[in-house]
Formats: structure tokens, C-alpha cells, sequence
């Protein structure tokens, strides 16, 4: 079993993700920047927590020493993420932060721990939205949405997934499209999503892959999505 770490735990995606890996006999990580909220989801889950603010390089660098001193990592999940709806050079600047440049201080924080396991798995959550074949193709719902830096960001999610595999080949690296889901991401009404244990799913799974497990690779549901 595992030792995995999820950014962005407390609720939604990365709450029902450690459940399932919890429930799989893995050990899990609630990071979260909410102590308070990260906590009681840990308790509540089975989980241990540890603080982490994605945006922060001396929280990521203290949540990192504390799992060096607990024995380590195997799987690193980048999960927080923020959507936001103004269209400014401090909302953009925030988005990018927390979705796409956190994706490189929490992994550079990590790899030191992932590279003495024997099995060791970064899976980078991203979206459909920044696919460019999903936002070209009219059967896709992306290709009806517009969203102009969430989409962007998750867009440079999925290229710093395919350049850390090509980077860091000792580390296996895939991007997830986990699918439209009712969580509370961005503040929005998202009650029309599919249920978040199945959105999890695919986290979970490419969470879980063994040694000959794939890299470079952006899944969803169905199997491979096209970039």
C-alpha cells in the first residue's frame, strides 16, 4: 500500500479521492491550508493531515520535512485549484498560482521523497476545459464553455504533466479530466455535475498504477483524452 499526498483535501475531489484510497487500504495525507477544515476531515476520513497552502513556498517546504520524517511519499495528487470569474491581472495572477504554478513548487518539494520509492506517481488534476481537442470538438461539453483563465491554467497543467515526464522518467506523471462534478469549486452552482465518488474514480485510479503503469498520459473516464 501507499503513502499518498493530496493537495486541496478537505473537501470535494481531494476529500472523496482520500476516501476511496482510505477505503483501499492506503495511507493518506489531507493537505490543506484551513487547519481547521483539514483536521476534521482527517479525523472524520481516517486520514493524517498535514498544512500545506500551495501558494506558500515555506508552507510547502514544512509539510514536505514532516512526511521526510514520517518515512515518506509514494504518490503525489496536485489537486487545489480555484476558478474565478474576473477577468484581471490579480484574479489571472491568482488562478495561475494556485493551479498551475503550485503544480511545480509542491512537485520540486516532493520529488526528493518521491524518488527513493519503488513505485513513485505524481497525477496532476486538470480539466477538459483546457484541452485543446476537447475545446474543438463540438460533441464535447468544453467546446461550449467559456472559461477564459481557469481553462488556461488547466492548459498549462497538462503541459507541465507532459514535460515532467519527459523531465523526471524515474517518476511516472499523468494528468485527469475528472469530469464536470456537484463540488463547490469556484463558489459556483454546480449541483448539475455528476456525483463527486465518481469524478474521484479516475484520481483514484491513476493514483494506484503499478510499476508498468503509463506516463505522459491525460485520462479520463473512457481511457486517454487527446490534448
Amino acid at each position: 500500500m501507499t503513502t499518498t499526498l493530496i493537495t486541496g483535501a478537505n473537501r470535494g475531489l481531494g476529500r472523496e479521492t482520500a476516501r476511496q484510497l482510505i477505503a483501499a487500504g492506503h495511507t493518506v495525507y489531507v493537505a490543506a491550508r484551513d487547519e481547521a477544515r483539514g483536521r476534521a476531515t482527517a479525523d472524520e476520513l481516517g486520514a493524517r493531515f498535514v498544512h500545506l497552502d500551495v501558494t506558500d513556498d515555506a508552507s510547502v517546504a514544512a509539510a514536505f520535512a514532516r512526511l521526510d520524517a514520517d518515512g515518506g511519499l509514494d504518490v503525489l495528487i496536485n489537486n487545489a485549484g480555484i476558478a474565478l470569474l474576473a477577468l484581471n491581472g490579480p484574479e489571472a495572477l491568482r488562478v495561475f498560482d494556485t493551479n498551475a504554478v503550485s503544480v511545480v513548487r509542491v512537485t520540486e518539494a516532493a520529488l526528493p521523497l518521491l524518488r527513493r520509492s519503488p513505485n513513485p506517481v505524481v497525477v496532476n488534476v486538470s480539466s477538459a476545459l483546457g484541452s485543446f481537442a476537447a475545446n474543438h470538438d463540438p460533441a464535447r461539453p468544453a467546446s461550449h464553455v467559456a472559461a477564459i483563465v481557469y481553462g488556461a491554467s488547466k492548459a498549462a497543467v497538462s503541459m507541465l504533466t507532459v514535460q515532467y515526464a519527459r523531465a523526471v522518467p524515474e517518476v511516472k506523471f499523468n494528468a485527469v479530466e475528472p469530469g464536470y462534478t456537484a463540488t463547490g469549486l469556484g463558489g459556483h452552482d454546480n449541483s448539475a455535475g455528476r456525483p463527486v465518488e465518481v469524478s474521484a474514480g479516475v484520481i483514484a485510479r491513476l493514483a494506484t498504477i503499478g510499476p508498468e503503469g503509463p506516463t505522459g498520459t491525460f485520462q479520463e473516464d473512457a481511457g486517454t483524452l487527446r490534448w
